[in-house]
């Protein structure tokens, strides 16, 4: 997951908005790259949102199906999940490739990408470009909340009849095992709620650009733009946050980075001693 973050990060923030930016002449723009970047791109960001959904998945039997834990949740399984996923959408994104032509030629040079007209018309582009945002992110949104809300359900139910021994045992002192799971009820809304609050305004610029067929803005002020840069933005915020939240917020993991922070240190702590 945090491989895949980083992917989305290095070819949509760095190849795609950094270096065109600010190198608006380099051999990025050149068509036939800036089009293969916009394939990376998206295969990037299918990837992470489909690992997300996989992690989600594990989490849920895991927790909730005992029986099928020890058959689904090896690390065997989780390479071949994350293999079949890699391969899937790296084919499912190629014909991107073929979406795009020159904005302006120069020298026989095709110089940066723009959709062909026909994407918008076509409708084999059309149901593409549909499929293309049912499976990132609406399929993931339903997915991520249905699993956790699951999850919850099971864990709150296991608190109730826990609190119920507990009492029936004569005691009200504070259960760790019940404190745990209550972490793991916050982990989870936070998941779900930020997943869905990032991904909320590039769905709704996907909806307002097809439903009002506005696909040409007329500059930077226009409020599509805005809407549309809006959704990337929080679009790829998503990428840091999920790995933030899985991983930062556990124990194991901060302790590994410490250890990683502490150890180029130790040398000098020991002399000292």
């Amino acid at each position: 997951m945090a491989a895949a973050d980083l992917l989305v990060v290095i070819t949509e923030v760095i190849l795609n908005r950094t270096l065109s930016f600010y190198f608006p002449d380099s051999s990025l723009e050149i068509t036939p790259v800036c089009s293969c970047i916009i394939v990376l791109i998206c295969t990037a960001r299918d990837i992470s949102v489909w690992l997300t959904v996989a992690f989600t998945l594990d989490r849920f039997i895991a927790i909730c199906h005992q029986k099928l834990k020890a058959r689904y949740c090896t690390a065997k399984t989780a390479a071949s999940v994350i293999a079949v996923l890699c391969l899937l959408f790296c084919l499912k994104d190629i014909p991107w490739i073929f979406s795009f032509e020159p904005a302006y030629i120069i020298d026989n040079v095709p110089w940066q990408c723009q959709s062909k007209p026909i994407f918008y018309t076509l409708p084999v582009w059309i149901a593409y470009d549909w499929v293309h945002r049912l499976l990132t992110p609406v399929l993931p949104f339903i997915s991520i909340l249905l699993f956790n809300a699951l999850t919850v359900r099971h864990i709150l139910q296991a608190n109730r009849t826990r609190k119920g021994l507990l009492s029936k045992q004569g005691g009200d002192q504070l259960d760790p095992e019940t404190e745990n799971r209550r972490k793991s009820v916050i982990l989870l809304f936070a998941i779900s709620g930020s997943f869905i609050a990032l991904w909320m305004p590039y769905v709704i610029n996907f909806l307002y650009y097809r439903i009002t067929s506005t696909y040409y803005y007329t500059g930077p002020t226009d409020p599509g733009y805005i809407l549309q840069q809006i959704g990337y933005l929080f679009q790829l915020s998503s990428s840091c946050t999920n790995t933030c939240i899985y991983v930062v917020t556990q124990v194991k993991f901060r302790e590994e980075v410490k250890k990683i922070v502490s150890t180029p240190f130790m040398p000098i702590l020991k002399l000292l001693e």
